[in-house]
């Protein structure tokens, strides 16, 4: 109630439908049993730790698949509350395998979608505070590269940025509460990489959209006053 029912309350909110995946702090409670919410929401979609969406572009007969994953059960948990709390490897060896394999056979499996997006909590590339996560650098990024992913969606550093490495776009949106301004990992990316950055820490806050078309998919950074910050177009696949 404190965190969703009673926040996200605007009319055009209540009639979206939230599809959601977990975090570290997610890892720290109850994620089973934010799995069994979406029994008791109609707007909340939380089916399996991690999961696949089609999704229609409308006026053709093309589509885009969203792959949501949970990084925390393929790289382990953090604390973001202590130094160097980046993720010390999963807990259950063979689940994080078996989310791995599942990924492998989606990405190859949509081929023939325009778009491809990849959701998950912990960051590939950041030039924030977390930085970025070596298991997902390791893992992850070469699966994005070979299958030519338009976009990897992620959270946890708390700010707006856009990077772009290897044909793929990175997208960090995890500014919904406060923001940080330190780029402390500029230089762990790879040069040229970042193409946007908003940490600031009087802003109220911002988020990122994304909108699909037959020709591109155009990110936009917003602030939470409604001002655009930065706006990317990415091409189809």
């Amino acid at each position: 109630q404190d965190t969703f029912e009673l926040v996200f309350t605007s009319p055009e909110l209540r009639a979206l439908p939230w599809f959601i995946l977990a975090g570290n702090h997610d890892h720290t409670g109850n994620v089973t049993a934010q799995l069994a919410y979406s029994q008791h929401s109609s707007r909340w979609h939380f089916p399996h730790y991690y999961y696949s969406l089609r999704l229609a572009l409308p006026g053709t007969n093309a589509s885009a698949r969203l792959l949501v994953l949970d990084t925390v059960l393929l790289c382990g948990g953090g604390d973001d509350f202590e130094a160097g709390g980046a993720p010390r490897g999963p807990r259950d060896a063979a689940a994080a395998a078996a989310q791995l394999a599942w990924l492998r056979g989606r990405l190859a499996a949509a081929r023939h979608d325009r778009y491809v997006l990849v959701a998950g909590h912990y960051p590939v590339w950041s030039v924030a505070e977390h930085g970025p996560t070596a298991c997902l650098v390791r893992l992850l990024r070469p699966l994005l590269r070979r299958h030519r992913v338009t976009a990897y969606l992620c959270g946890h550093d708390h700010n707006l940025q856009f990077l772009q490495e290897g044909g793929v776009g990175y997208v960090v949106s995890g500014a919904g509460n406060f923001m940080e301004e330190t780029q402390s990992h500029a230089a762990a990316v790879p040069p040229g990489a970042l193409r946007f950055f908003f940490g600031s820490p009087t802003s109220p806050g911002g988020f990122a959209h994304l909108r699909l078309d037959p020709h591109a998919a155009t990110v936009t950074f917003l602030e939470a006053t409604g001002r655009v910050l930065y706006r990317v177009a990415l091409p189809p696949r």
